[in-house]
């Protein structure tokens, strides 16, 4: 089943959405990958706020190429999310409302999103091109220094999406293997 979805990602529209699901999202989310969410998270534990506010917002574990001329960005696909495990449940606690990147995620991960009414949806490896047309607008609003895994503020439209992990722990890769093996 396909569904709009416009952010900011509440839990009342987060309850709705199940493993499986196609999504097309537009609204307002955020690019973070490794050295970002490190740094948030370290300077979190040393009492420095997060550079944006997390409640009900979406985080994209991407670092997006330059721009060409006259693009608003260049490719930009997902990362694997595993990679942001470690640091995932502290956000997620803290009030983030969905993640969008690629791959399985860790039992932590998993059980503080079911903790906290968050979903997990996926991103095409390999579509980067594909995703930055839905890409409207980007700007870089926290540590510039870190580059192309700078936190940058997006505006898409209609991002193709589908939900990997819903807030309840249903994982589209464990349901997929299940059903691949019953045939």
């Amino acid at each position: 089943m396909e569904k709009k979805i416009t952010t900011p990602f509440t839990k009342d529209k987060i309850k709705d959405l199940k493993a499986g699901d196609s999504v097309l999202l537009s609204g307002v989310i955020y690019t973070a990958r490794d050295a970002a969410h490190e740094r948030m998270t370290t300077n979190f534990k040393n009492g420095i706020p997060f550079p944006i506010d997390l409640k009900d917002n979406v985080i994209y574990y991407a670092g997006p190429c330059p721009a060409k001329p006259g693009e608003v960005i260049g490719s930009c696909g997902p990362t694997t999310a595993g990679r942001m495990d470690a640091y995932t449940p502290l956000l997620l606690d803290n009030g983030l409302g969905c993640m969008i990147g690629k791959g399985a995620r860790n039992d932590a991960v998993v059980e503080a999103m079911k903790r906290n009414c968050v979903v997990y949806l996926g991103a095409i490896g390999g579509a980067g091109a594909l995703i930055a047309e839905s890409i409207k607008e980007a700007e870089v609003v926290a540590y510039d220094d870190l580059g192309t895994e700078a936190i940058r503020r997006l505006v898409v439209e209609d991002l193709p999406l589908v939900v990997l992990i819903d807030c309840e722990g249903n994982n589209l890769y464990e349901i997929g293997q299940k059903e691949y093996k019953e045939i």
